[in-house]
């Protein structure tokens, strides 16, 4: 049973709040992660999507903006498999979608982004810059990065979809576990993306890993006020991370588009989908959702290779103004999104879990 208590994780965190701002690859900012940590919460940055340098300077602007505490996110999901016939016949089942748009799909996909398990040069400059946390999605790190990274004095997190899963990253040396209910929005945690997901929601999952674990647990998915916060902790968890929450922030990434569709009756019918990138992932109801609907999991090329695709089909249609193909992701708490400034979503989030937690 998960032994220590919150307090003891916020000050592992140096934090005074129990709120984690979700490091969402594409969304989350330095401007965001800084206005969460100065105002008690861990902000947080997506890289999976970067390389080192670029990750670098995304620290730096943060350090010009706060002297908090930074989460830096990484992907651990194993390199893409490289099935030239896959990605053909996906090229071929999307070509009717950039014919929507008058563009022309690409002639080969690639594997955009590397994995953290792959890439020295992301630890090599993790264990430079030092920032307070770092945190894993989608597996384990190798335990050469583990130590490296202890070495140098970082705060380890991981995401856990399952016991199982938490179990193990327990066992890596990871310092705290992050427990992604099914209804969280943008990609699953999940180790395996082709093998059985359990989804479990938020608050089971949270419990379990409570009952099952002696680090603390972080509760993550569709927590989007103070009050979903208090009862987070009430289940155990010492903190909890919150992601669609800041979505429509004024610091957030997303695009016009995107914030729209937030905003509109799409928030109340968010999809699991993996055909934007080719993992599960949790988005709102878009044209892209909806065309995926009837494709098999088994057609949809490895994550990332599949995302090349996504990415190209988003852009050529958002050049002839449609927004329907972004990776516009969402929990299934997003008709509770505000949009307010992040500093603004703090304060309120602070007042409001004062008020739960009486």
């Amino acid at each position: 049973m998960a032994t220590d208590s919150p307090a003891s994780l916020l000050h592992l965190l140096s934090i005074s709040l129990p709120i984690i701002q979700a490091p969402m690859a594409g969304v989350s900012s330095p401007a965001m992660a800084a206005a969460v940590s100065n105002h008690g919460g861990l902000g947080s940055l997506g890289v999976g999507a970067m390389n080192a340098a670029k990750a670098c300077e995304a620290i730096a602007q943060f350090r010009a903006l706060s002297t908090g505490p930074l989460n830096v996110n990484v992907f651990v999901h194993q390199p893409a498999r490289n099935d030239e016939r896959k990605q053909a016949a996906w090229i071929g089942r999307l070509s009717p979608q950039f014919q929507h748009t008058n563009a022309k799909p690409p002639t080969a996909l690639h594997e955009i982004y590397t994995s953290f398990l792959v890439d020295d040069d992301m630890l090599a400059m993790l264990v430079e810059e030092k920032p307070k946390v770092v945190s894993f999605h989608f597996g384990l790190p190798r335990p050469d990065q583990v130590d490296a990274l202890h070495a140098a004095a970082i705060v380890l997190l991981a995401t856990a979809t399952n016991v199982q899963e938490a179990i193990a990253l327990q066992a890596a040396g990871i310092d705290a576990i992050v427990a992604q209910g099914y209804e969280a929005g943008g990609h699953r945690g999940v180790f395996d993306p082709d093998g059985e997901d359990s989804m479990l929601g938020t608050f089971a999952l949270t419990r379990l890993l409570v009952d099952a674990l002696h680090v603390p647990v972080i509760a993550a998915g569709s927590i989007m006020d103070g009050a979903g916060i208090a009862a987070a902790l009430r289940l155990g968890a010492s903190a909890a991370q919150l992601g669609t929450a800041f979505v429509g922030t004024d610091e957030s990434l997303a695009d016009e588009g995107y914030r729209e569709r937030l905003f509109s009756d799409a928030a109340h019918h968010t999809r699991m989908t993996r055909v934007i990138s080719g993992r599960p992932a949790r988005c709102l109801a878009n044209a892209f959702t909806a065309w995926g609907s009837s494709v098999p999991d088994e057609a949809v090329p490895d994550y990332p290779i599949a995302y090349d695709a996504g990415k190209a089909l988003h852009a050529a249609a958002k050049a002839v103004g449609q927004s329907g193909y972004g990776a516009q992701w969402a929990g299934q708490g997003a008709p509770l999104a505000r949009a307010l400034s992040t500093q603004a979503l703090m304060h309120a989030l602070k007042s409001e879990w004062e008020r739960a937690s009486t």
